[in-house]
Order: structure tokens, then C-alpha cells, then sequence
């Protein structure tokens, strides 16, 4: 993705707040975004382990998608994705991915029935920032006629994680700390419509926080002055995500990888698999019947240095078997880690693996993922 000059990026309604905290900026999908906060990344991320973190997650895009009348939105939706989104119950949310005629993935994103009695047949959807136009198109031009897709741009989106965030949410809408994990609600605080899903990209308990545009610095300052809480940029969200073995779209997923060479298998359900009928379907279950050529998996190099994006993955004769997608330093395993693509051949966890970091072959081996245990609320 090219970036724009910095005169020329969105700012998210946080974007006052980021500067008065002090928190170095960069170019991100667009916008001009946080990637840390005078602590620094490692201390942002091992707070974010222990206590809660704070992340402005604004750039993403919601949107509601509405049905025409007499149509099932559900069954409209799986038309594009191969989740079971048929299954889902009021205020229930789902992990999938909109596929292109090869299976490969536009985007993968998070989409929820609507929680309201009056909109039960409506989908609440979150998309990653740097493909929401894009995905917003696609999903309006293959759903013509079908349903009314209305963006939310004036909707902040706040991310409290942490094992101690249901604490601190408690104190300021209870009963949306109440919420069983991947379900949503809306509630009215001073007249606003806060609207709470219990969900998040690093492993850790949390939720995700969609609130009028212009409450949100209010609603930041007053999570930020809990004393669990400290803000946290998008340094520590990469490696709280590689960590807990979460694909970033644009790296470890994209139009080229399908969800069976993702290892993203879990998402589709049983009766996706079997009946098919969304883009690349006949692709992907002869996947899931015969297996596939190449899988995302866990990558651990022996020594201490990290292997980036881009780095080549060897077998020990030298072949070139696959190549790393995401890479850097756990702070929680105080080591470094990686996610990439190698031949199925050397899937198994415990595998042998050379990688080629700046001219050396320095030893690795594949790893399960994630690289620690997740800790989602049950």
C-alpha cells in the first residue's frame, strides 16, 4: 500500500489525544496513527499482558448491512464469506473472511447479528482499515437489490485489553463487562449509543468499544485514568497479535492464500464445508479433502536474532521451502518469533528449518501456534 504524505492522512478523532500523550506517529492504511507512547513498545505490550492497555482502533471500518424486505441477510451474507453466519444468535459475532472466486481472501473480518429486536435480521460488520473501501464496493455490488450497506464513519472504535479490562469496563457500563465472549450489545450511556463487543486481536480478554465520533477523547481520557489502564500503540498491538498467532491481513493473508493454507480451517464451519456455495468453494473443499502444497505456521529461531517479513525459509539441504509473512521480538517469551509459509512436508511442529537473515543461515524449527496461550473470557 502506498502511503500518503502526512499532510494528506486521516486522522482518527484520537488524534489530538495521541499527540498531548506524547505518542510517536506514523503512516498506517491512511492514517496518521500511534505506534507507541513514551513508555515504549516492549513496556505497552507486557502491560497490556498484565493489567489492561487502551488502543485506538478508530481507522477500521463499521458498517451495518441492512436487508431488503423478505430477505434472509444471513443466508445473503454467505454468499461472500464461508462463515456460518446462518448460526449466529442476537449480539453473537463471528471471525470469517470475503473470498474471491479462488478462495483467496480480500479481507478477513468480524461480523456480528444485530442485537436489537427491531434489527435482528441486520449485520453489524468490522473491516480492517486498509481495505474498507474496497470491501465496502465488493459487498455493495454483490449485494444489490439484496441489502442496504450503511457505513459508520462517524463511529470511534476504542480496544481495551488486558486481563484486568472487564474490571475497569465494569466501573463504566457493566453490562456490557457482562458479556459472554464474541457477543455484542448496545447500550445508552448519557445518551449515546456505546456499542460493546467482547472480542480482540491479542490473545488476552478485552473489548472493543464503537462510540459516537465525538465521545471519544472523552471516553479515552476516562479509561486511561483507571489506574489499570495505559495507551498503547501499534507496536505492541503486532507483536500482542504474533504472539498469540493472529494472521494480519496484507502479511500473513491476502488475495494469493486461501483460509485452508492460512490454517484458518477452524473458522468455516461444518456445514459451510460441506454445503459450499460461497467464492472458491470447490477450490477450498478439495483443499480440505486432498490438504495443500504450502501452511502458515509457527516459526522459532534458535538464537536471538529476529527474522522480518520477506525472510526466505530453507530446508537443511538449502532449498528454498517458504518464506516468513511476520517476525520480530516477544516480549512476553523475552525471544523471537515468526509466522510464514512452508512446504506441507515441513508442517510438523518440531521441524528443522534454516532461515536466511542478512546474508546467514542461522538455525530455526516450526512451532504450534499460538506462541502462548490465548486467554479469552469463557
Amino acid at each position: 500500500m502506498v502511503e500518503l504524505p502526512s499532510a494528506e492522512l486521516h486522522k482518527t478523532p484520537l488524534h489530538a489525544l495521541h499527540l498531548k500523550l506524547g505518542a510517536k506517529m506514523t503512516a498506517f492504511a491512511g492514517y496518521d496513527m500511534p505506534v507507541h507512547y513514551p513508555a515504549g513498545i516492549l513496556k505497552e505490550h507486557l502491560h497490556t499482558r498484565a493489567h489492561a492497555g487502551l488502543f485506538d482502533v478508530s481507522h477500521m471500518g463499521q458498517a451495518v448491512l441492512h436487508p431488503r424486505p423478505g430477505v434472509d441477510i444471513a443466508a445473503a451474507f454467505e454468499s461472500l464469506t464461508p462463515g456460518d453466519i446462518a448460526g449466529l444468535s442476537p449480539g453473537q459475532m463471528r471471525y470469517t473472511q470475503l473470498l474471491n472466486e479462488r478462495g483467496g481472501i480480500l479481507d478477513d473480518l468480524m461480523v456480528t447479528r444485530h442485537w436489537a429486536k427491531d434489527k435482528g435480521n441486520a449485520l453489524f460488520l468490522v473491516v480492517n482499515a486498509g481495505r474498507k473501501m474496497e470491501d465496502f464496493t465488493h459487498i455493495e455490488k454483490a449485494l444489490t437489490g439484496v441489502a442496504v450497506l450503511e457505513p459508520l464513519p462517524d463511529r470511534a472504535l476504542l480496544a481495551l485489553q488486558g486481563p484486568q479490562a472487564a474490571n475497569v469496563l465494569a466501573r463504566h457500563i457493566p453490562q456490557g463487562a457482562a458479556l459472554k465472549f464474541m457477543h455484542g450489545g448496545s447500550f445508552a450511556i448519557a445518551s449515546q449509543e456505546v456499542i460493546v463487543h467482547r472480542c480482540g486481536y491479542t490473545g488476552e480478554d478485552g473489548f472493543e468499544i464503537s462510540l459516537p465520533a465525538s465521545a471519544a477523547q472523552e471516553w479515552a481520557v476516562r479509561l486511561l485514568a483507571e489506574p489499570e489502564v495505559e495507551p498503547v500503540g501499534l507496536g505492541a498491538r503486532d507483536s500482542l497479535r504474533l504472539e498469540a498467532g493472529l494472521c494480519l491481513y496484507g502479511h500473513d493473508i491476502d488475495e494469493t492464500t486461501t483460509p485452508i493454507e492460512a490454517n484458518l480451517l477452524w473458522s468455516i464451519g461444518k456445514r459451510r464445508r460441506e454445503a459450499g456455495g460461497f467464492p472458491g468453494a470447490a477450490i477450498i473443499q478439495e483443499q480440505i479433502r486432498q490438504g495443500v502444497s504450502r501452511l502458515l505456521v509457527g516459526v522459532k529461531p534458535d538464537g536471538r536474532a529476529p527474522a522480518r517479513e520477506g525472510t526466505e525459509i530453507q530446508d537443511q539441504t538449502g532449498k528454498k521451502i517458504g518464506q516468513i509473512t511476520s517476525g520480530g521480538f516477544s516480549p512476553t517469551l523475552n525471544a523471537p518469533i515468526a509466522m510464514g509459509y512452508v512446504s506441507a512436508a515441513f508442517a510438523a511442529p518440531g521441524t528443522p528449518l534454516q532461515l536466511l537473515v542478512r546474508g546467514k543461515l542461522l538455525p530455526a524449527h516450526t512451532v504450534s501456534l499460538p506462541f502462548i496461550p490465548k486467554r479469552f473470557h469463557k
